[in-house]
């Protein structure tokens, strides 16, 4: 392999590449924990928006609430790595490379 083919090899993977982050970045999944704390996070990984049902508000057991929270963080975090991992395999795959990330 001659070193101007793999200068276009690796210039089409970096344009690729940065067509699925754009894509990942364009993407929403939702973590929830309970059914009353709701978070939106991107596919990579930036959080967009959260959203409690009032019903779970209890002045005296903030507690509660905050266990929620992290807890539906945390799915939507679960949730955004999968999806970028699932595309980015893809990527991999499409170079003869799978298991990339």
């Amino acid at each position: 392999m001659n070193m101007d083919k793999i200068m276009k090899q690796a210039q089409k993977m970096q344009a690729q590449m940065m067509k699925i982050q754009e894509e990942l970045a364009k993407e929403v999944v939702e973590g929830e924990s309970g059914g009353v704390v709701k978070v939106k996070c991107n596919g990579q990984g930036d959080f967009l928006s959260i959203s409690i049902e009032p019903d779970v508000v209890d002045p005296e057991d903030v507690e509660m609430l905050e266990d929620l929270i992290l807890a539906a963080i945390n799915d939507a975090q679960r949730k955004s790595k999968e999806l970028a991992n699932e595309r980015l395999s893809k990527f991999g795959a499409g170079f003869g490379m799978p298991g990339l990330m």
